[in-house]
């Protein structure tokens, strides 16, 4: 019923930037918090920023100052511009998503697939 579908991840050199970019698809739900986690291999996956229903917004200490998360409410969308880029920032990043519908008889996690993200000179 419900597929968070992520883009906007490639091969970026240190020090630039890319945009991620996750859309809830569906119908007949309502989108909370969203955010974005990451997964280096051989690591554990992280909250890299996240976004509350009403504006607020945390983040990792190795991104402060660099990521950006937003969302477009309109279209269940949400965002994180990434800048300043770091080799080790190099990891699958995931959209995750708190959804719920009137349908269903609680509120459910969403996760996408992942997009990869590679920063290397």
């Amino acid at each position: 019923q419900v597929q968070l579908v992520e883009s906007g991840g490639g091969l970026v050199q240190p020090g630039g930037s890319l945009k991620l970019s996750c859309a809830a698809s569906g119908s007949a739900f309502s989108v909370a918090d969203m955010a974005w986690y990451r997964q280096a291999p051989g690591k554990q996956r992280e909250l890299v920023e996240a976004v509350t229903t009403g504006g607020s917004t945390n983040y990792a200490d190795s991104v402060k100052g660099r990521f950006t998360i937003s969302r477009d409410n309109a279209k269940k969308t949400v965002y994180l511009q990434m800048n300043s880029l770091k080799p080790e920032d190099t990891a699958l990043y995931y959209c995750n998503a708190r959804i719920s519908s009137d349908t269903w008889p609680r509120d459910y996690a969403f996760w996408g697939q992942g997009t990869q993200v590679t920063v290397s000179s």
